[in-house]
């Protein structure tokens, strides 16, 4: 389709070409003895009125000079044909069309821009001749579709890749291409935003100028771009178009602190070219250029194209060549090269033979010669000015690119991309670059984003009637805890946002709709931030950016409580559990009947009838529980097992009476509803906060939509909770924290937290305020400020939880197991030890007895032992005394009862009458008793 426009432009267009006899011959034309050098004749088309078009065209000159000089011997010798065509890309087609069917040329260098290409890419195709560019860009085509179109430049896809790393390597999140709208950024734009997106950097805006742009359409979309949060740029236009736009930037303070400016290659000539007007309003703009090694054969080169371009365009400032020149040197250099390798091969278009003039494109046929020279073309490959050549894809293979920055009068080096290192200050290692000096002449790297010049924020807040602790107006003032919040985090950042309030509401201090309407608002653009108690959700997610949480997060049940635990006349008997009851009296008659056991034969106050001694051994076993026992202990062991068991009825009794004293006192709250389940079983009601997210949770928990009851206030809580008209109330924590501090003692939070991530700010999706103020609430959440303003909210009011894990105070009998087992090992090895004693003390009577077979005179035996004391402790008024018995064997486990009287004060004891001759036997005069403990306590009392 192209391609018939081209011959429809032709054929109503007559051919006007300046320049068209400008010939450039390499070297003589006769070699030695008049044996004449074969020519191939290459045409070219510039626009020498263009800085670029002078400076190659003076490049390509000297190419044509430097080569053959150097390669004097080859035998071909190249032609250049200039076509002066100005920048129409129809009369570049023009020209092309002239040089293939007049002059038969067998390469096209030259076209300066991608509209030219693109013409000229298409009449190759038809020729099978190569059409080569060292300065436009590729065509819309891929090389697939133009495979006579070669760039000896380097491929627009790198500096992408290299610009991305740039904007990866100072953490920059996103940036706005401004561009000029024409062919050249056809596939430049492309490249760049597949570059960005593998490096996760977003383009969230591109800005296009039309070429033709006048001050006031520069002014109006400079202003676009003052209301853009984003302040990086990457820019690529003519020079003139960025002139005027640098221009204007500058005037409207885009040049200044805080902003990114970044020059792509293709603008960064400019300072070359234009000079101090560049500089004066480009200062702090980094740019991207390709790498050429100052080797002392470009340092050579550049000395000699100075005198050749000033006395060719005398006044001119350019001192050196551009980059785009030493690519056209280069491009000659490599046609040169290219001709030698294919040899001579005559002209063999097809003509018609009809001549119908200049512009009858029916005449071009393909041209096997220039098929030839651009097979040789691809495969060259030599050190030239620029660097390295070689064709790959098409394209001049790319190495490495500049980072340059603009300080004063002087394009600093910073820094290299290449495609192992990245970003580095060093060609061949991992350096950070050198610093950078931004616009406004900061050192600082800037955040790559800024608060909109001139933007007040429009933030939405909701209307809270109920619960004004969190946010109210009070005389056309916003106060409360959320705005609080957002006030102390907004003013710690290190810039100003100017923003202001506006409720979401009916105009009657009642909210406008739900909270999900309220941020969906934000996604709609009609606010730009929510600012209030917004629970964060997946859902709202889907629409807006929350911060981080500032507040507790989960959702809870709100439920009345009562006392459970009734006051009766039994309720003596609740500190014990039956179990602990029953082990406690066990315990005091076993430890009863092993002091009896073990005081009976010896204590006269444990013998006497059967009836009397169980008497007496339930006495003495309860009345420890007071301490009031008056019966004399004789026998250590039973003192043993008595100082034990004493102990342990110490801690009984002490734990006793604390459980009673707080059953008496203490109320025993508990919940009257302890899950949600219970009041779905039972039908109950359940109250939530009015427009809040609790509806849609409830209903995923099974509650039927008609047993939801909206409620707005504090005080609705506590009246529908009161009268019954809802079980339970279900909301966030932070809701039921303020009621609490309000109504703390009739109800209390109980069952599962289902998890929520609690209160946070609303921004549009992309804001990079998010990540600021989510910081901001990380460094304040920690203060003393923030547990001010809660102590605040909750009223400085603690709560006690009173859930359901709160139990009966009932002592259990496996809290005094240890004690237990305690006194009842140590009984019960006391009371084998006494019998053991008693049997080795009687083992006479054992012994005679054992002559005896029956059982019974064992028994008998035993019984008598076990009944018979070995002395009573007073002598009884119808015994006579009894002196020596033989069985009253003394041990060492005994205590004595024997007392030896005192004649008088002072005077030696006297000897007691001899017995009657057995040496096992003594008399002793038995003393009075002495008194017990208990009387000896009355008395001192």
């Amino acid at each position: 389709m192209l391609l018939v426009v081209v011959v429809v432009l032709l054929l109503c267009r007559p051919l006007d070409v300046r320049g068209a006899d400008v010939v450039v011959d390499g070297g003589d034309q006769k070699q030695g003895a008049g044996v004449a050098r074969r020519r191939v004749d290459v045409g070219v088309i510039l626009d020498r009125r263009t800085w670029l078009g002078n400076i190659s065209w003076a490049c390509m000159e000297l190419a044509m000079d430097d080569f053959y000089e150097e390669h004097a011997s080859y035998s071909t010798r190249l032609r250049l044909h200039l076509r002066d065509t100005g920048p129409d890309p129809v009369d570049a087609a023009s020209a092309g069309v002239d040089l293939l069917k007049n002059v038969h040329v067998q390469a096209i260098v030259g076209p300066q821009t991608s509209a030219q290409a693109k013409f000229l890419a298409e009449l190759g195709n038809k020729a099978s001749v190569p059409v080569i560019s060292f300065s436009a860009n590729s065509p819309c085509q891929s090389p697939s579709q133009t495979p006579y179109f070669i760039r000896t430049a380097w491929n627009d896809s790198s500096q992408a890749e290299a610009i991305a790393s740039l904007v990866q390597q100072f953490n920059w999140r996103d940036i706005i291409p401004v561009i000029e709208d024409d062919d050249s950024n056809t596939r430049f734009i492309p490249d760049l935003v597949d570059a960005l997106r593998k490096a996760e950097i977003r383009v969230p805006h591109r800005c296009k100028i039309h070429p033709s742009a006048g001050a006031d359409d520069i002014k109006r979309i400079i202003s676009s771009l003052k209301d853009k949060w984003t302040s990086v740029f990457v820019v690529r236009m003519s020079y003139q178009l960025a002139l005027s736009f640098f221009q204007h930037a500058k005037d409207e303070g885009m040049i200044g602190q805080g902003f990114v400016w970044i020059a792509a290659y293709g603008l960064t000539d400019i300072f070359d070219t234009v000079g101090s007007p560049a500089f004066d309003v480009m200062q702090g703009v980094i740019g991207i250029k390709p790498y050429v090694n100052d080797t002392k054969q470009l340092q050579n080169f550049r000395h000699r194209w100075r005198k050749k371009y000033q006395s060719e365009n005398p006044g001119t400032s350019l001192s050196e060549p551009t980059v785009s020149g030493l690519y056209a040197y280069d491009t000659v250099w490599a046609l040169a090269l290219a001709a030698e390798q294919a040899g001579y091969v005559n002209s063999d278009f097809l003509l018609s033979e009809k001549n119908n003039g200049s512009t009858d494109f029916e005449r071009i046929n393909t041209s096997k010669a220039a098929k030839m020279l651009q097979s040789k073309l691809l495969n060259i490959d030599f050190l030239g000015m620029s660097g390295k050549f070689h064709i790959q894809d098409m394209h001049l293979l790319s190495m490495t690119y500049e980072i340059i920055n603009i300080v004063g009068k002087e394009k600093r080096v910073v820094g290299f991309w290449t495609p192992g290192l990245n970003i580095s200050r060093s060609l061949n290692m991992k350096v950070d670059i050198d610093v950078i000096r931004w616009p406004g002449g900061d050192k600082t790297t800037p955040r790559g984003w800024l608060f909109p010049m001139n933007k007040t924020l429009k933030i939405g807040v909701p209307a809270k009637p109920g619960f004004a602790g969190f946010i109210r107006l009070e005389n056309g003032i916003y106060k409360g805890f959320c705005i609080e919040v957002f006030k102390e985090v907004t003013n710690a950042l290190p810039y100003k946002i100017l923003y202001r309030y506006e409720e979401f509401g009916n105009g009657k201090g009642a909210s406008n709709g739900t909270y999900d309407e309220l941020v969906y608002k934000v996604y709609l653009k009609e606010f730009d931030a929510v600012v209030g108690d917004i629970t964060i959700l997946a859902n709202r997610s889907l629409y807006v950016d929350f911060t981080l949480p500032y507040t507790e997060s989960g959702v809870r049940m709100l439920v009345p409580v009562q006392d459970r635990r009734q006051k009766t006349a039994w309720t003596f008997l609740q500190p014990l559990t039956a179990d602990l009851w029953l082990g406690t009296g066990a315990f005091f008659v076993f430890t009863g009947f092993v002091v009896w056991f073990i005081e009976h034969r010896t204590n006269e106050e444990f013998r006497g009838p059967p009836v009397s001694q169980i008497g007496s051994l339930f006495y003495f076993a309860f009345s420890t529980l007071v301490f009031a026992h008056r019966e004399r202990i004789v026998n250590n062991l039973s003192r043993i097992v008595l100082v034990i068991w004493l102990f342990v009825v110490l801690i009984l009794q002490q734990s006793y009476t604390a459980s009673l004293c707080s059953i008496l006192t203490v109320e025993q709250l508990q919940p009257t509803v302890t899950n949600l389940d219970e009041v779905i079983r039972r039908g109950g009601n359940v109250g939530y906060l009015n427009d809040s997210f609790m509806p849609g949770l409830l209903e995923r928990l099974k509650i039927n939509k008609s047993k939801l009851i909206a409620l707005d206030s504090p005080d609705e809580y506590n009246e529908a909770l009161s009268t019954g008209r809802v079980d339970v109330v279900v909301d966030e924590i932070p809701y039921l924290k303020v009621f609490l501090s309000k109504y703390c003692h009739n109800y209390t939070m109980v069952g599962p937290t289902y998890k929520f991530d609690g209160f946070g700010f609303a921004f549009p999706r992309g804001s990079p305020l998010t990540a600021e103020i989510s910081r901001g609430i990380l460094n304040f959440t920690s203060s003393n400020r923030m547990a001010q303003l809660e102590k605040e909210l909750f009223s400085n009011r603690t709560c006690p939880d009173k859930d359901d894990s709160q139990t009966s105070s009932s002592l259990t009998l496996r809290s005094f197991l240890g004690l237990f087992i305690i006194t009842g090992a140590s009984s019960l090895l006391a009371l084998i030890l006494h019998v053991a004693i008693t049997l080795y003390c009687h083992r006479r009577d054992l012994s005679s007895a054992s002559n005896q077979s029956s059982w019974c005179g064992w028994l008998a035996i035993l019984l008598k032992i076990s009944h018979d004391g070995d002395r009573p402790n007073a002598p009884q008024k119808d015994e006579p005394p009894v002196t020596n018995a033989n069985i009253t064997a003394e041990s060492p486990w005994s205590t004595p009862d024997h007392i030896i009287e005192n004649v008088d004060s002072g005077s030696d004891m006297e000897s007691l009458p001899e017995g009657d001759g057995r040496p096992d036997r003594e008399d002793f005069v038995q003393g009075p008793d002495p008194p017990s403990f208990a009387y000896m306590h009355s008395e001192r009392g």
